[in-house]
């Protein structure tokens, strides 16, 4: 039967843009549906529509553009299934006060004025993010920005105005932040508790709090201040301002800051605020020469006084176990020199800082982040959606070791191990040796030992630690794992 297109836009509805890549993504798997595109209609997203081959009416960034593809006696249903999904994001909350009559306010501002709010989500395409950013921190609140791709002298400046205004700007391009127990962005389900994490890494936070939650020990806040703000443009800003509002809270007794190697004059100015803190800090530099996250994960329960466990692992099926603690330990002491059988390691990575600390620990191999700027342009991150990092998997030769994180939580693919368990069985099945970083909490919506054992079925071997997954994953290249095949 021949395809067809329905292309529509809604006036005066904005939803955004995490919200409307889910909405997608479970209208193109409807009955019938070939394409799907439910986006707000941006330059951008207009632009990717007509890419896709579909003709646009006139729309514009405040419109809501739709467009089916599919069999003709499909698309009535798929269309009325859709209108459905974009009136479950427009209903009001439970508790929301006042009911699906009120009329919502425009603006943050007055967003501010009408609600006791301290804190605004940002979550806009990054042109626009600097204005509602703005609006926020001028109205007294703290404000943490989802968005990507804002222009660091904007970042600069909003930064400087929040010290001012005396709150906090987490971001931009923050992914992750725990407030008072309310899980932001990328969010796992945490037990609260007495660490306090100020990070410029999204994923390395979520690493460290899910090891010490498995640790039992939770948090008392997560604070992203997104990954250039100990660059020399921005010089600590939000760092700065989060330490000192960490050692203030009485719930926090000691701080975990994560950073990628800050510029030279900014790491003088942080050593200095933190050598003035009350709280003791644990510093995770990453980088060649620093210690791996799971290492510092380590330093921090050593602090608290709280034994170190044995990290939750599951050897391939069919293969003898053998201990995965690399720690304690460097990011460049690699567990063995990847290559030397001729297998070669690729990590097919959805986050930046996971991949990161996977390639220092194996030492060689093809790494990607996945969920890099350049491949997340007019499409989900690969943590909600992993149809890039499934093509890379498809592509990788018999004999060689792939390498993949897989992060549970909020936000995050309700069930990842849907789409990647068949996908890595099909790998293993033509001689590839699959291993699994999985970061995620006992309490998280697709449950941890679910996934793993999912995961783990399908032939892959599998780690909550991604130092443990790298380290043995370089090892199995270099034929001296225990369980190399």
């Amino acid at each position: 039967m021949a395809s067809t297109d329905a292309v529509r836009t809604r006036t005066g509805v904005y939803h955004d843009s995490v919200s409307l890549m889910r909405v997608s993504r479970a209208a193109s798997a409807l009955p019938g549906v070939e394409v799907a595109v439910v986006a707000m209609a941006t330059e951008l997203n207009l632009g990717i529509a007509a890419e896709l081959g579909f003709g646009l009416p006139q729309a514009g960034p405040a419109d809501l553009l739709i467009a089916l593809r599919g069999e003709a006696d499909a698309l009535e249903a798929a269309s009325a299934e859709l209108d459905g999904l974009l009136a479950a994001l427009s209903a009001p909350s439970a508790g929301g006060g006042g009911g699906g009559a009120e009329r919502p306010p425009r603006t943050v501002r007055a967003a501010a004025r009408e609600r006791a709010a301290t804190l605004a989500l940002v979550s806009v395409p990054g042109p626009h993010a600097f204005a509602e950013a703005l609006d926020a921190v001028e109205a007294g609140l703290s404000v943490m920005i989802f968005s990507d791709n804002v222009p660091v002298e904007q970042e600069v400046l909003l930064k400087r105005r929040a010290a001012e205004r005396g709150v906090l700007v987490m971001g931009p391009d923050c992914g992750t932040a725990v407030v008072g127990g309310a899980g932001l962005g990328f969010a796992n389900v945490l037990r609260p508790g007495p660490v306090g994490l100020v990070a410029a890494s999204g994923t390395g936070a979520q690493q460290v709090t899910c090891l010490l939650d498995l640790a039992g020990v939770g948090v008392s806040h997560v604070l992203g201040v997104g990954g250039r703000d100990l660059s020399a443009d921005v010089g600590g800003l939000s760092t700065l301002r989060a330490l000192e509002a960490l050692d203030a809270d009485p719930a926090t007794e000691l701080i975990v800051l994560i950073s990628k190697p800050p510029a030279p004059e900014v790491a003088r100015a942080v050593e200095a605020a933190v050598a003035k803190l009350g709280t003791p800090v644990v510093t995770a530099l990453l980088g060649p020469g620093q210690e791996d996250l799971t290492s510092v994960t380590e330093a921090a329960l050593r602090a608290l006084g709280v034994p170190v466990p044995a990290w939750p692992s599951w050897p391939a099926p069919g293969t003898p176990s053998e201990t995965t603690d690399v720690s304690p330990g460097t990011s460049d002491t690699k567990a063995g020199e990847a290559g030397e059988t001729g297998r070669n390691v690729r990590g097919i990575y959805s986050g930046g800082t996971l991949c990161v600390e996977a390639r220092l620990i194996a030492g060689t191999g093809e790494f990607t982040d996945f969920g890099d700027d350049a491949y997340t342009v007019g499409r989900a991150h690969p943590m909600i959606d992993p149809t890039l990092r499934l093509e890379a998997l498809a592509e990788v030769p018999p004999g060689d070791v792939v390498l993949l994180d897989v992060v549970l939580g909020h936000g995050a693919d309700p069930d990842p191990s849907a789409r990647l368990a068949p996908a890595i069985a099909g790998a293993v099945a033509r001689g590839v040796t699959a291993v699994v970083a999985l970061v995620g909490s006992e309490g998280d919506p697709q449950g941890l030992t679910a996934q793993a054992g999912a995961l783990n079925a399908a032939g892959a071997a599998v780690f909550t630690s991604n130092a443990g997954a790298a380290g043995y994953a370089a090892r199995v290249a270099a034929g001296t794992a225990a369980n190399a095949r």
